[in-house]
């Protein structure tokens, strides 16, 4: 539980107003420094870029929803990972399905559940992957049809904040920190006593639903070092092309020095053109990491 506040203080960080809860006041925080470290990190994405170079079993659970609510298809089981001299490939260890998951052809009947399996399923043999982050701000090039909506929804999960560049009518509203977009925000900053690390969180204001895509994402730092310990976010938005409503909710783990995502929970709706809308809660838990 965060630490209960007495008192807080605004104060101006580049303009935009921050709030500060009286724990963060009595710690003599660097403001100013601590929200430029929050607008360039990269340990949140690197996290999930270093499931690529890690051996890891996830436990697997997929409930894809129809009409009001209703449960419709499924998929729990459980897959490991294995790394070897460079290259990745999974074996099932148990799956489980129910209702319309797959196709006649026994491909997948969801794309958003296809999107989860590139995830953290591997039907071959992949090498000369990295770790390497590279250049934050994503693209969609070269995707086109349902493989570039895919793509476009694993940005918006890897890398909420930052502008990604493909993403027609909404690219610019992913940049939260752009001088067009912050203003749309209220910020507050707070200490987490159990888990050591700052909370930093950035919620639309009333009234501004409509400019932004992010409406709510808290961030858990690490004190020491600023490394992303967990974060929950709500995407939403609503076009002709597509429209979402996603929750998603990460917590991160550390093995062999690398920050690395341990559970990731997602439960939304998403609407791309000439598909029909779907509502899923993925959970994928993950542990057993080694190096091969």
């Amino acid at each position: 539980m965060l630490k209960a506040q007495v008192k807080d203080t605004a104060v101006k960080v580049d303009g935009q107003y921050v709030t500060l809860s009286e724990v963060i006041i009595n710690r003599k925080l660097d403001v100013a420094s601590f929200i430029a470290r929050v607008k360039n990190d990269t340990t949140f994405y690197k996290a999930f870029k270093n499931l690529r170079v890690v051996g890891f079993t996830s436990i697997n659970d997929i409930r894809m929803l129809g009409k009001k609510g209703k449960l419709q298809a499924t998929l729990k089981g459980t897959s490991k990972q294995i790394i070897k001299n460079g290259c990745r490939e999974m074996e099932v260890l148990s799956r489980e399905t129910t209702g319309d998951f797959y196709d006649k052809k026994g491909d997948y009947n969801y794309y958003t559940a296809s999107m989860y399996a590139q995830l953290f399923f591997t039907d071959s043999v992949i090498c000369g992957e990295t770790n390497i982050v590279g250049n934050t701000e994503l693209s969609t090039g070269g995707l086109s049809g349902i493989e570039k909506h895919k793509a476009q929804l694993k940005m918006l999960f890897f890398n909420p904040g930052k502008r990604i560049k493909g993403l027609p009518l909404i690219s610019g509203k992913t940049a939260i920190f752009d001088r067009s977009m912050i203003g749309n925000y209220d910020m507050h900053i707070d200490f987490d006593e159990r888990m050591q690390a700052y909370v930093f969180s950035i919620k639309v204001k009333p009234g501004r639903e409509s400019n932004v895509v992010i409406k709510e994402m808290i961030t858990w730092f690490d004190q020491k070092n600023f490394d992303v310990l967990a974060r929950n976010y709500v995407l939403k938005y609503n076009a002709s092309v597509y429209s979402f409503d996603v929750d998603m909710k990460v917590k991160m783990t550390r093995f062999d020095n690398l920050l690395i995502p341990s559970v990731i929970s997602y439960n939304g709706s998403w609407k791309v053109i000439f598909k029909k809308r779907e509502t899923g809660l993925f959970t994928a838990t993950l542990s057993g990491f080694n190096r091969g």
